[in-house]
Parts: C-alpha cells; structure tokens; sequence
C-alpha cells in the first residue's frame, strides 16, 4: 500500500468516528420542521406531518368523555372523599391542560399557513395578527384576492378597518397564484385549525358548566365563563392559585395592530378579568382600577378554592360585597367644599405699658371743648383777624353763639391741670393773706379787705400792711443807700 492510501484511510477512520459520536449526542428527536431544500421550496407538504394533536387518540377520548358527563348534572354534595380522587374532576383538569395544547397548536398550524400563503399575499401578516383571523381570512380569500372587498363572512371575525386596509393592499401586491396542491394543503391547514378551535370552545362550555363544582368562590366574582377561561389558560385551578394576581391580570391580553391607524384607543395589558361582568359595568375610567381590584380579589378565591374551602361560595359571595362597596365608593361625588373662615390668628401675650396711669395721662392731655371751638369755623362767614400783625389768626366759632361773649366750657375733671401737694401747699401759704389780689397787686377797684383763708375762713385783714412791711424790710436790708447796722469791734 502506497503513502496515499494510508492517509485515506486514515482520514475515512476519523470520518467515521465522528460520525457515531454525533449520532449518539442528542436525546430527543426533533419535530420534523419544514426546512426548506431551496430558496422558495417548502419540504413539508402536509399540515398533519407537524399538527398532529387533531388526530391523537387522547383528544378524541376526551371529547367523548365530555359528551357523556355534560348530560349529568352533579352538585358538590355528590362528592365523596376528596375532590381531586373524583373522575370527572380529572377530566376537568385533562381537558384545561389539553386546551393549552390546543392553543400551542393552533399556533404551529397558522405558522404553516402563513409560510404557505406567503406566496400569495406576503402583506396579509401584517395586517391580521391574530392566529385564527388569520387562518379565517386566509380560507376565505385563497387565490381570489378580490373577494375581500364587501364580504359579510370576513365581517364576522374582522373589524371594517381591518377589511379596508386588506382590500387596498390586495389590489396592489406582487404575490404569485397558488397551486392545486398548495391550496389544498392550506384549505386543510385551514379546516384543521377551525376543528381545533370549536373543540377548544367546546371544552371551554364544558368548564364553565362545571364552575360551580370545582372553583365555586371564583365563579361567584368573575362569572363562570371568565372562570373557565382563566382556568384554561392558567391550566388548571392548582397552577391559577399559584399565580401572583398581576399575572392573572394579563390572563388573556392580545396583541392588536391596527395598520397604521391610531392607537390611541386601544387597550394594552387587558384580559379576561378587564372583560368581565363586574369591570365592564363600572364607567370607563375607572376600569382599569377596578380590574386590578377584581384580579386580587380573585386570586383569594382561587386559593380558597384550590384549598377545597367553603364549597358554598360564602367567601367569594363577601369578596364580590367588598369589591362592590369599594367601587361605589370610587364612585361616590367629592364632597361639597365649603369657604372656611380664617382661624383666628394665635397672637402671643404682648406686653402693656402703663395701665391706669398712662390712660389719665392720654386723658390730661385730651383735646378740650375749647380748643374744639377755636378749631371750628362757621360756613359763609367772614372771620376778622383778631391782631393785624398776624394774618389769617381767627379765634374760631368761640364767643359767636348767642350774646357775642366769649363763654368758658365747663371744666372738665379729666383735663383738668394735676399739681403735686408741695405746690398746693405753698399756694396755699402765698393766699393765706388774701392771695396776690390783695397783697402784691393794686388794680383798683378789685382790692378788698376780706380774704378767704382755710383756717378761719372769712377774714378782715388791711391789704397795705402786709406790703409795708416787706417794703420797710427790703429799705433796711437790701437799699443801695443804707449802712451797716451793728459794727463789731474785734
């Protein structure tokens, strides 16, 4: 054997060997996934090679128990035991757990039509999200692209906007005509996923008519239709009462596209629960308050209810009495606001100066009647000046009522002059001999020889001798003339 045979069969030896080594590494067979041989050619010709749930044997069976059980009507007393050991209870939970299949299958039946359909109308999934919409539209319209327009059947399960956009983009795509063979395998595709549903919908009524018999307290709050679809999305009541109640909020929600029309009314992140009885009969704004309401709400009773407490629905019955006072209370008007008066200001204790003594002080010096009197002048009267060296000096209205004289205003007692009881007392001492008038003062015709003293009270006393002897005193001590009395001699 030459060098170059023994390296070829060298190179076949590792060839081998990889070979078995990749044969032996993966532990599942995959699903046989259409993989496409060239561009634009499809493998997979026939929906069922990946479906294959609408024909499996359990899907069969439990229709048929379903068919059986929904013409007996029990009651939770007719339970014995346990609720999970009951049959028909596990048929409940076989039928939630294989509509979740139903819906995972629906889903690889719409991918399968969407590949196929591509090549008629490629815009078509853009403008129809949803799965089944779109395998509906899809066995409605097959090659004849014009029948979208003013079609009643695709007014069933699509909204007029939807249908005028997919009538316009209609007239105007690129895609090519379909085959016998490939609309043949769509329109299976298409009745395939139609059976799927309506046995899915089927299990749902079935459900739901059990509601009160397992989930009583949920089928109180939100309806035993929402219940049963919760139920089947969640699979199964154990699996639902494990969910915190802002998944169950989302239970349900679709993605909607409205095709380049305004999204402004649409509404994210709304379920089951947001479409429920209890959600929609409150106003619009507060509907989504209410549903985060409904959601905790329920979400007890789920647990309640997984528990396989209070079979009679009295905790759900008090749920839904709560949830109810608590939306009439979010509805109640806000109260009437009335215009409150300012408080009264907290001023703290000032100090006062004064008292009694100041306000006779503001008394003594008060303005009097007379100076109101020479403050006031009379209207249209000529004044005169009193001194004609000082214009525009007037005297007022005093003396001008009644004889002309001038009138003195009676003393008032709080503006009366105070002086001290030195000062009285030395008045007194200067009046005790007739006061000025008759001593220090000769007006003739006013000097009398009786003066009014406080000890003896009348008293006749000579007015001149008084003054004389102050003149002789003052002659004697302090004259410019006289001399010095006495002299010493020391």
């Amino acid at each position: 054997m030459s060098l170059a045979d023994e390296l070829l069969a060298d190179l076949e030896e590792n060839d081998d060997g990889d070979r078995f080594m990749d044969e032996e590494e993966p532990d599942f067979v995959p699903a046989p996934i259409a993989q496409p041989m060239e561009q634009g050619i499809i493998k997979v010709t026939s929906v069922r090679e990946l479906a294959k749930l609408g024909d499996s044997p359990e899907l069969q069976q439990i229709s048929s128990l379903i068919d059986r059980y929904s013409k007996v009507l029990r009651k939770s007393s007719d339970i014995v035991g346990p609720v999970e050991s009951d049959p028909e209870y596990q048929l409940i939970v076989e039928a939630n757990d294989i509509a979740v299949h139903i819906d995972d299958e629906l889903q690889i039946v719409h991918r399968f039509v969407r590949d196929k359909y591509s090549k008629r109308f490629p815009e078509l999934e853009s403008l129809v999200v949803g799965p089944l919409e779109y395998v509906q539209t899809v066995r409605e319209l097959g090659n004849d692209l014009d029948k979208a327009k003013n079609n009643e059947t695709l007014q069933k399960f699509l909204t007029q906007a939807t249908i005028m956009v997919v009538s316009v983009t209609a007239s105007t795509t690129q895609g090519q005509l379909l085959t016998n063979d490939e609309k043949e395998a769509i329109c299976e595709a298409c009745d395939m996923a139609v059976n799927l549903n309506n046995t899915k919908l089927k299990i749902y009524d079935y459900v739901e008519s059990r509601m009160a018999f397992i989930a009583p307290n949920l089928s109180i709050i939100v309806g035993a239709s929402t219940a049963a679809k919760i139920m089947g999305v969640a699979g199964g009541l154990t699996k639902l009462s494990k969910m915190p109640a802002c998944n169950l909020l989302v239970l349900g929600s679709q993605k909607t596209l409205l095709s380049g029309f305004s999204q402004t009314a649409t509404l994210p992140h709304t379920g089951f629960i947001y479409y429920s009885d209890i959600v929609q009969d409150t106003p619009p704004d507060m509907r989504r308050k209410a549903a985060r309401l409904v959601a905790a709400k329920s979400m007890l009773a789920a647990r309640i209810d997984a528990c396989h407490e209070s079979t009679d629905g009295q905790i759900g019955q008090s749920l839904k009495d709560e949830i109810e006072k608590k939306l009439d209370k979010l509805q109640e008007p806000p109260p009437v606001k009335f215009i409150k008066p300012l408080p009264k200001p907290i001023d703290p204790g000032r100090k006062k100066r004064g008292g009694k003594r100041v306000r006779k002080m503001k008394e003594r010096y008060a303005i009097t009647e007379f100076r109101k009197h020479a403050n006031r002048m009379n209207f249209a009267d000529i004044e005169s000046d009193a001194y004609q060296e000082d214009l525009g000096y007037t005297r007022g209205t005093i003396g001008k009522a009644g004889t002309g004289r001038i009138r003195l205003p009676q003393i008032d007692e709080k503006t009366k002059v105070r002086i001290s009881k030195t000062l009285q007392k030395n008045l007194q001492k200067q009046q005790q001999w007739g006061g000025s008038t008759t001593v220090k003062k000769h007006v003739s015709g006013t000097a009398s020889s009786v003066a009014f003293t406080p000890l003896q009270g009348l008293e006749i006393v000579n007015p001149q001798a008084a003054e004389k002897k102050v003149n002789e005193a003052n002659a004697k001590y302090f004259s410019n003339t006289a001399g010095f009395i006495n002299v010493k001699n020391t």
